[in-house]
This record gives C-alpha cells, structure tokens and sequence, in this order.
C-alpha cells in the first residue's frame, strides 16, 4: 500500500506503539496511514513522532470506510462447534501493527484448543507470543485476536495468552511470511 496522508476529521482514540499506550489523537492532526491490513490502521503522526493504531471502527477519522471485518456481533454460541481451520482463517485477520503479516504466518500463534463446552457452543484456547519480549503491543495484538474469535458462530468464549516459551525467532514464520518479507 502505498503510504497516504490524511487530516484527522475528530479526535480519536488510538494506541501507542510499540509502548501499546492508549492516547487521544487530536482533530487536525495530519496523519500518513503506514498500514491498512485486517481491521486496524497504522499511521505515523509527523507532529508527534512515531506510530499509532487506530481501530477500523474510527476509519472515518482517516477518511476511509469501515472494512467491517469485525462488526459481527459477539456469539453467544449457538450450540455448534467451531472448525479449527476456522479459528486459524480467522487469526489471519489479525496483524502486527509494525509488520505487515498477519499473526499467523508470523509464527506468532503456538497454541490453538477448542472444547466444546456442556451447555453448548465451544471455548477456544491460544497462546501466542510477540516477535519481542519488551513489546507494549502484546495486550492490543491479544484482544484483536480474541475479539476475532469470538466473532465466530459457535463461538461462546474464547482467550489469548501471551506466552514467551518457546522465545519467537524468524524461523517460526510460515512459507508465506518469509516470501512476504523477503526472508527466504
């Protein structure tokens, strides 16, 4: 995507990265989107310095429309089970805010569990780690997986953890993330 520069139309609450501080972005502030993948935007504030997420629900504030990606109301499990391979499709929606891949073909998902649950629909399980350890973004990257997660019919409750055992390295990456960045 080539980058974009943008005037924010209102004042919008974003997070700080890679501190993963929640801040409020002035109206007018002149903003150049870095990054449009899944349902979050990163932009790079020149007046501020550095980079920021801003959720697709306040696409407006760039100018843009809402992907709708993750509009979809919560399950409240409709007393089917979810696919794995549905789960990971979704992940795939998921992104670093700094590196254009998703989660999932950056190696960043370890673990993936569905239970079915007694009263019906499932409980899905992940643990995931962060390309580093001092990352402020763990809890942001965490709650857009999970609130993907639960997007899903069959869905009712669902968690992300974030673990460090085994510690990412580059090798971790699938196929396609090594072909996206070049690291063959």
């Amino acid at each position: 995507m080539p980058y974009e520069e943008v005037e924010l139309s209102r004042d919008c609450e974003a997070i700080q990265i890679p501190q993963g501080t929640p801040v409020t972005i002035p109206k007018g502030t002149l903003a150049v989107i870095t990054q449009a993948l899944g349902d979050t935007y990163t932009v790079q504030l020149p007046t501020e310095g550095g980079l920021y997420r801003i959720a697709d629900k306040d696409a407006d504030v760039l100018g843009k429309k809402s992907k709708g990606l993750s509009t979809a109301p919560v399950s409240s499990g409709d007393g089917g089970t979810v696919s794995e391979e549905t789960v990971w499709e979704q992940l795939k929606q998921v992104y670093d805010p700094e590196i254009p891949i998703n989660v999932v073909d950056l190696g960043l998902i370890y673990d993936l569990q569905i239970n079915p649950l007694p009263e019906g629909g499932s409980q899905v399980l992940v643990q995931m780690t962060l390309t580093a350890p001092g990352c402020g973004m763990g809890p942001s990257i965490a709650r857009d997986a999970q609130h993907q997660i639960e997007t899903l019919p069959g869905v009712t409750e669902a968690e992300v953890r974030v673990v460090w055992d085994p510690p990412w390295t580059p090798e971790m990456m699938s196929p396609e993330g090594k072909r996206q960045l070049g690291v063959e």
